[in-house]
């Protein structure tokens, strides 16, 4: 989520750090890593889940992720055929 936020070389970065998407500050620094965990431990995290951004346009905060299985993440894409908010980056 940081990689291909903040470092440009990161090779899905034009697709989101180059658009804008960042990780709120809440998440980033000196508490970031503790209060994701809290975050993710009190929101269903599960190994067998990926983080999803709700509204592909905003940025990873505690109020726009969620965690998704892998069948979620493929009908939330971009160039998906199904209904919205498509927000796959590559």
């Amino acid at each position: 989520m940081h990689t291909r936020c903040e470092n440009k070389n990161h090779n899905h970065y034009k697709h989101y750090g180059g658009r804008g998407i960042k990780v709120c500050n809440r998440w980033s620094g000196k508490d970031g890593f503790f209060n994701f965990y809290k975050w993710a431990m009190n929101n269903g995290y599960d190994s067998n889940l990926t983080i999803d951004r709700i509204d592909c346009e905003k940025g990873y905060c505690p109020t726009n992720c969620r965690w998704a299985t892998t069948k979620e993440q493929i009908n939330n894409r971009r160039n998906s055929r199904n209904y919205g908010p498509f927000c796959y980056e590559t």
